[in-house]
């Protein structure tokens, strides 16, 4: 082995712990609802579940959410509670449901650095899942775009 392939083989392992890293939940958070992880996964469905506690994405335009226009709440599938109203639900073209802001106290966010990008993750305050990331290019009048896997909300129609 040379002294390239050393650097390139050390460049890899370092790569791949910095993304371990930056996708390992943050254990030491203390949030109000916990569960085993057998526990959530008796109550959420395998995709809700690998979202919620697994941090996937699910694929763009397959959730029904996506087109959801109706007034009411939008809440954690995971411990129900209320994320965005529907007054802040917009279209971003994106292929996942999308708001300017969420309901005050109800999110938490985190630096996310896997795949080699600086985003910003969200997840529910009060049970850790995790919800999607929230980026700069949304519309007025926040200008932010809080970019959520439709799996890991539910919609409470005529809730507000």
């Amino acid at each position: 082995m040379n002294r390239r392939d050393l650097l390139v083989l050390f460049a890899a392992v370092a790569g791949g712990c910095a993304w371990a890293l930056s996708r390992r939940r943050a254990d030491s958070e203390a949030f109000e609802v916990t569960k085993t992880d057998e526990e959530w996964r008796r109550i959420l469905t395998p995709v809700q579940y690998d979202v919620l506690r697994r941090e996937a994405t699910e694929s763009p335009g397959s959730s029904p959410l996506l087109h959801e226009h109706r007034k009411g709440l939008f809440a954690c599938a995971g411990c129900e509670l209320p994320l965005f109203r529907s007054e802040t639900k917009f279209e971003s073209g994106t292929g996942w449901p999308s708001f300017y802001a969420p309901i005050e106290g109800a999110i938490g966010t985190r630096a996310d650095h896997s795949f080699f990008m600086d985003r910003t993750e969200v997840h529910c305050r009060r049970c850790g899942g995790h919800l999607g990331h929230v980026f700069d290019d949304g519309p007025p009048p926040t200008g932010l775009r809080y970019c959520i896997n439709g799996a890991a909300i539910r919609f409470i129609p005529g809730a507000s």
